[in-house]
């Protein structure tokens, strides 16, 4: 059953107009108590403030039937607006008539001129008048929060059919599909088993596709194949390889310095061996001779040594020399890429013919790989007698 919101108007504007008729019902009043300034001051305090109630309540009747009307208010919760209104009515009708007689008959005391009771009563109709506003305006903040909720679901509910429109259409623009209202213009006449034939077009995004493409080829053909301004790939490879052994050269050349006994190699190159000869000749001859066949130092030339044949060993003897034997420490006077030339020299030198060769000395030292010269293993036997 719906709420008559228009009938309960009408009958609370009757009662509030009620109010002014029961405070003068019963004639003028007394000299000694209405006739109070301060009496008076409350009397048009009252009327002002029912006259905000009866507004409010207005506000909030066409509220609740706005309301009723979109959301289909139900009867309890139109029953807890209408119920406070409808208590206040009542109580500020019965404190204002109580008011009036109190100020009119009992004269025993006073409070500002006005009898207790008429005092009491006046002030009790102000306060339920404030009680009534007060839950006028809970009523009606209650009822527009309700409502902002439905809004702002309304309002999302409409952006998310607008959103979704709008992706449809950019994607039939796209697509340029046609709409079944104008499949009759593109129907070829065609029919199998009620499947029909359409004279679609390829869709925009296909065709310009194919055109790009087409207008890439173009391009690469002009310039791979016709001006050959920029290389194929045979030629881009070798251009990479050219430049990766740059790279290396320079890597072998900036790391150089990190030659040590544990990581030197065999220096096959001529130019490698021509510098290690000049630096032995500066250096090594006055000890091993020229020709390395050996006079206060030993034999280079032959399969014994005394400290090692291999590169590692030569390397870290010539690096560290042999102070007990008289040879000197050259690390302070060469850097890592010269000893590894003198010690690639040296390891050269193996079965070469010394003008003067002097007697082995030391453990006999086999490579166990042929040309092996950097990696190779030894195979010690008894050491020689020095003649």
């Amino acid at each position: 059953m719906k709420l008559q919101l228009s009938n309960f108007y009408k009958w609370a504007i009757f009662l509030f107009m009620l109010l002014p008729a029961k405070l003068f019902a019963a004639g003028p009043p007394k000299p000694s108590d209405l006739s109070n300034p301060f009496a008076q001051t409350l009397v048009l305090v009252i009327i002002i403030l029912a006259v905000c109630i009866a507004i409010l309540a207005n506000v909030l009747l066409s509220a609740a039937q706005f309301r009723s009307k979109k959301t289909e208010l139900k009867k309890d919760d139109a029953s807890n607006i209408v119920k406070p209104l409808m208590v206040g009515i009542l109580l500020l009708t019965s404190f204002s008539s109580f008011a009036q007689e109190a100020a009119a008959t009992n004269t025993s005391g006073l409070i500002s001129g006005i009898s207790t009771s008429g005092f009491y009563g006046l002030v009790a109709v102000v306060v339920v008048e404030l009680l009534i506003l007060l839950g006028l305006l809970y009523n009606l903040k209650f009822i527009l929060r309700k409502e902002k909720v439905i809004v702002i679901k309304e309002i999302s509910e409409e952006d998310a059919v607008v959103k979704e429109s709008t992706f449809n259409k950019w994607w039939d623009k796209i697509n340029s599909f046609k709409s079944v209202k104008e499949e009759a213009t593109i129907d070829l006449g065609h029919d199998y088993d009620g499947i029909r034939e359409l004279d679609n077009r390829l869709p925009p995004w296909w065709l310009y596709g194919f055109y790009l493409c087409i207008i890439f080829a173009v391009i690469y053909l002009w310039r791979y194949h016709v001006s050959e301004t920029a290389p194929l790939s045979k030629e881009e490879f070798a251009i990479e390889m050219k430049k990766a052994d740059e790279e290396k050269a320079l890597y072998l050349k900036n790391s150089a310095n990190n030659v040590d006994e544990t990581n030197v190699k065999y220096l096959s190159a001529e130019a490698d061996l021509a510098a290690g000869k000049q630096i032995f000749t500066q250096a090594c001859a006055a000890c091993h001779l020229a020709d390395g066949g050996g006079s206060v130092g030993p034999n280079l030339t032959d399969d014994y040594w005394l400290h090692g044949g291999d590169i590692k060993d030569i390397f870290k003897t010539i690096k560290y020399g042999v102070v007990e034997k008289g040879m000197k420490s050259w690390k302070d006077d060469y850097g890592p890429v010269k000893i590894a030339q003198i010690a690639s020299y040296i390891k050269s030198l193996k079965g070469s013919k010394p003008a003067v060769p002097k007697a082995p000395q030391g453990d006999y030292f086999e490579e166990t790989q042929a040309g092996a010269k950097g990696d190779s293993a030894a195979v010690k036997t008894d050491s020689l007698t020095v003649k």
